[in-house]
C-alpha cells in the first residue's frame, strides 16, 4: 500500500465530523445522511459534503431506498481500523471513571460492527479461552477446538456454516476501552447474532451500547460462568 493511500485515508478518519460519523456507523447499521448529521451536529448540507468525500475514499457505501439513501460502513476493515486507532494511547482515569452513563454503557457492552465489545465481549472471550473452547492460534487469531465446536453445536449455533472453516473465523480484535482481546471474525459475529436472537442481549436504537436482559444474565452464568456482581462491581 502506497504512503499516498495511507494519508488520504489517515486525513479522512482524522476529520472530527468525519470521525463521528464513522464511530457512529461501526455497529455495521445503515443511517441516513440526517441521522448522521444530527449525531455529528452539523447542517444537512455539511454533512452530506463529508459524506461524499468518505464515500469516494472508499469507507462507506451507500444503498438507496425508494428517496432516501442509507450510509454504512465499506465493511468490518474499516471498524478494524477505527477500533485499532481508538486503542492507540492510554485509557485515562477520567474515561474509566466517568459518570456519564452513556460512556458508561458503551464501555460495558457494546457493538463493534457485528461483534460484541467492551467489558462483557472480553469477558466472554477470557471465558472461552479458560474452558477450552478457543485457544491462541498465530499473530491475532484465536481458533476454535473441537470441544468448542461441539460446545457451540449444543447451544444451537450452525456448525456448519463454511465461514468456521475460514483461517480467520475468530479474530482477536483488541478492545480500545478494555485493552484486551475480544472475539471477531465470523465467531464473534454467529455469537451477537445468538445472543440477540435468544434474549440475552437487546441492542440500543441510537448508540452502540448493547444491554444486557435478565434471561440473559441467567445464560452468561451458565454457559460462561460470567456473574452480573462481578460485572457491575468493576
Amino acid at each position: 500500500m502506497g504512503q499516498h493511500n495511507i494519508s488520504s485515508v489517515a486525513h479522512l478518519i482524522a476529520e472530527p465530523v468525519r470521525s463521528v460519523m464513522l464511530i457512529t456507523l461501526a455497529d455495521g447499521r445503515a443511517m441516513s445522511a440526517s441521522a448522521l448529521a444530527e449525531a455529528a451536529g452539523v447542517t444537512a448540507q455539511t454533512a452530506s459534503s463529508h459524506l461524499a468525500k468518505l464515500l469516494d475514499g472508499g469507507l462507506l457505501s451507500v444503498e438507496s431506498k425508494g428517496r432516501h439513501r442509507y450510509y454504512r460502513l465499506a465493511g468490518a476493515h474499516v471498524s478494524h481500523v477505527l477500533e485499532s486507532l481508538a486503542s492507540i494511547g492510554p485509557v485515562t482515569p477520567a474515561w474509566r471513571n466517568t459518570p456519564s452513563r452513556p460512556a458508561q454503557a458503551l464501555r460495558f457492552a457494546r457493538c463493534c460492527y457485528d461483534h460484541l465489545a467492551g467489558q462483557i465481549g472480553v469477558a466472554v472471550t477470557q471465558s472461552m479461552l479458560t474452558r477450552g473452547f478457543i485457544v491462541e492460534a498465530g499473530e491475532r487469531q484465536y481458533a476454535l477446538t473441537a470441544p468448542g465446536c461441539e460446545w457451540l453445536q449444543q447451544l444451537g449455533i450452525d456448525m456448519g456454516d463454511p465461514a468456521f472453516d475460514q483461517a480467520d473465523h475468530a479474530r482477536q480484535c483488541l478492545d480500545w476501552t478494555e485493552r484486551q482481546y475480544h472475539v471477531a471474525g465470523p465467531l464473534g459475529a454467529r455469537l451477537m447474532d445468538a445472543f440477540l436472537a435468544w434474549g440475552w442481549m437487546r441492542r440500543s436504537p441510537t448508540t452502540r451500547s448493547v444491554t444486557v436482559t435478565a434471561p440473559g444474565w441467567e445464560g452468561l452464568k451458565e454457559h460462561f460462568g460470567i456473574a452480573r456482581e462481578a460485572c457491575e462491581a468493576d
